[in-house]
């Protein structure tokens, strides 16, 4: 009976050892809950850019640049009538990585204004939308704004 107890206690603590060395699905930054119709649009975020994870090995080769593990921005959206454009603003040339509620990944590099991306969802499905802003320069840490927006592109 007391073999028991100890086996139970040992497999307790590896499980809860085991559990607490895996990645973090929390995001690099922060995250936010918006709803169709949000207030103030665009909404405006000040990250820090790229990572050590070549987007076009890790999400497919329609991505670009270099990304963090894990997302820099967790955006949890309320669909509406009107699209969703996720844009980034920087002096850099950035990528944009996004993993959309239903499971496909969208990935662009120079959709919006200048070199940087953009990218439109003309029907947003609600749901949770991980944003990775990439860079070409491997692990590089650069300053940029992510831009969420059912009006325009920046």
């Amino acid at each position: 009976m007391i073999r028991l107890s100890i086996l139970s206690i040992a497999m307790i603590a590896f499980a809860a050892a085991a559990t607490a060395q895996g990645p973090s699905p929390l995001p690099s930054a922060l995250d936010a809950s918006l709803s169709a119709g949000f207030t103030p649009d665009p909404y405006r975020i000040r990250l820090q850019t790229g990572g050590g994870i070549d987007a076009s090995q890790a999400r497919g080769p329609d991505c670009a640049g270099f990304i963090a593990q894990a997302p820099d921005f967790d955006l949890f959206y309320n669909g509406g009538s009107l699209p969703l454009i996720i844009s980034v603003n920087a002096e850099i040339d950035t990528t944009l990585v996004i993993h959309a509620p239903d499971g496909n990944w969208h990935c662009d590099d120079d959709s919006g204004q200048g070199l940087n991306p953009s990218i439109r969802f003309l029907t947003p499905p609600s749901g949770l939308y991980g944003i990775w802003i990439g860079t070409y320069a491997d692990a590089s840490r650069e300053e940029a704004t992510l831009s969420i927006s059912e009006l325009f592109s920046e």
